[in-house]
């Protein structure tokens, strides 16, 4: 059993833990309005430009023709995993349920023959992926000293991306981070960028517009657009999404710190109630021996 002295300090530590853990709480809590308000404000339009761009694409017909983000390279040997997690960690499962869909998808990938390169935002992923897939990480993208994510940053990484298309690199991109549901709910999602594809376009399609210039010309200069938006919303909701788990994490972090607390104090009062019956044993053994 450990002595008072011992338990007393653990006692103390326990607390400037459960401190720390309740500033951090705090600090996520308060990023987490802003992140969650700029994720919450990027989806009418990222969702808008998809619509746009699937009517363009549906009244291009699809064709050959078309520009190569919309009709791809004919092949998809070569895939390009986007894997987008945070740069700090102490934010539950966050990072690890981001890597495990990565890391799910590039084994069927693997396994059915084909080329996997991987892109990674965010150093806790490519602390996790390098493991096993040190080969296939061809880049990383380090976002430690952004304070707060912009367009700009977003552009940069979709500049590198099609750069890397238009090279012929890879046939296939897909991104990878977490959408912001809840503070307690941030859910896996894998989202192909290149070729583009699109859903819910029936309004879109089925509404009769004339173009100028064509509809092949107008995709051309929107497609890389599309890719850059789609990356900066993925990144909001990734935002959004680190800023609730550490929240909820911290949160847990928090009340385990004072159940231990109190487990640890009770022991403590035992330990000295058994201390000061002990002395006293003593001191009346003593005085009957006289």
């Amino acid at each position: 059993m450990p002595n008072l002295k011992d338990l007393k300090n653990r006692i103390e530590s326990v607390k400037s833990t459960r401190k720390i853990t309740k500033a951090m709480q705090m600090v996520a809590a308060a990023k987490l309005r802003r992140a969650q308000d700029a994720a919450e404000a990027g989806r009418p339009y990222a969702e808008r430009m998809n619509s746009v761009l699937g009517g363009l694409a549906a009244a291009s017909g699809g064709s050959n023709s078309g520009p190569k983000l919309l009709t791809g390279t004919g092949s998809d040997q070569t895939h390009l995993l986007v894997v987008m997690t945070s740069e700090r960690g102490l934010c539950g499962g966050f990072n690890s349920s981001i890597v495990k869909q990565a890391r799910v998808h590039a084994q069927e990938l693997i396994g059915k023959g084909k080329t996997v390169k991987i892109i990674t935002v965010g150093k806790k992923g490519r602390e996790q992926l390098k493991r096993e897939y040190a080969e296939n990480m061809i880049d990383h993208v380090d976002l430690s000293d952004v304070k707060r994510i912009g367009y700009n940053d977003a552009h940069k990484i979709a500049h590198d991306v099609l750069h890397r298309f238009n090279e012929g690199e890879f046939d296939v991109a897909t991104i990878f981070y977490n959408r912001f549901e809840s503070v307690i709910s941030q859910v896996p999602t894998a989202q192909q960028v290149i070729p583009a594809s699109f859903e819910d376009t029936a309004d879109e399609a089925s509404t009769l517009y004339d173009y100028e210039p064509s509809e092949e010309g107008i995709l051309a200069d929107l497609l890389p657009r599309g890719v850059a938006t789609q990356i900066f919303a993925a990144l909001l909701e990734n935002g959004a999404s680190e800023q609730g788990a550490r929240m909820t994490a911290m949160d847990n972090a928090t009340r385990n710190a004072g159940d231990m607390i109190d487990a640890l104090t009770i022991e403590f009062n035992r330990s000295r109630q058994a201390v000061i019956t002990n002395e006293l044993i003593e001191i009346i053994s003593g005085a009957e021996a006289l």
